[in-house]
Order: structure tokens, then sequence, then C-alpha cells
């Protein structure tokens, strides 16, 4: 019964010091002036402008040089896409990964797979390791 008082004691402690956290939310009216200002404030973040500025950089440029496309053409090509696909191309460019790919991690997960299946007894690959079997 003790035991049960204490731990009814230390959760309520936990709860009551968690409930000293909680922040206050506040909120106010906006006008649609406000709003109407802030959407006409940012047009340097269209698809467009964020593929243009992509295109001015010197390493991209001389990566479509490398392909036979001249930045010309390619600010051209971007001029003519819609909105939609715009934002299309500069979503796929933003999730892209940064580097080439994850070959290093295929081939340690490989590695601890063959590891344990040799430590389990069930292959024999590694010279150094013993079967538990």
């Amino acid at each position: 019964m003790k035991q049960l008082q204490r731990l009814f004691a230390m959760l309520l402690v936990i709860c009551f010091s968690n409930a000293t956290m909680i922040q206050a939310a506040q909120a106010a009216l906006v006008t649609t002036e406000q709003v109407a200002g802030m959407a006409a404030a940012s047009p340097e973040d269209s698809p467009h402008a964020r593929l243009g500025a992509l295109m001015a950089r010197a390493d991209v440029q001389a990566q479509l040089e490398r392909f036979g496309l001249t930045p010309d053409v390619a600010k051209e090509r971007i001029a003519a896409l819609t909105d939609d696909e715009a934002t299309l191309l500069a979503q796929q460019i933003e999730n892209a990964p940064a580097g080439a790919s994850d070959v290093l991690g295929v081939l340690l997960f490989v590695f601890i797979v063959l590891l344990v299946t040799d430590i389990l007894g069930f292959t024999k690959i590694f010279p150094f390791t013993r079967s538990i079997r």
C-alpha cells in the first residue's frame, strides 16, 4: 500500500510540474490590408523566382553547359513553365538528397546482417566470429 501511495505521489508531482509548462496563446484580428500586404511583399518567394535564383549560380550554369544547355535557354524554359510545374520542380529540387547515394549505409547494413547470421550459426562467412551453436 505504501508503494502505491509513493507511485501515485510521484505521478502527481510529474503531472503538476508539466502543468506549469503550458504557455498561453495570444490571438489578434488581422485586417485584409495586412494579409494583402504580406502576400504582395514576397514575390521573390514564387517558384519561378526560386528557380531563376538557382539558375544564376555558377555551379549550376557549369553543369548545364556540360549537358549542352546555355543559361539563356534554361531561363526561357523556366519562364515557359506553368505555376504548378514550377512549384513541383522547386519542391523536387528542395527535397532531393544532398549527397550522391547511400551506398555506405547499404554496405554497413549488409555487413551487420551477415555478421549476425554468422554469430547465430546460420552462415560461416567471417573467420573472426564464433557461432553460439
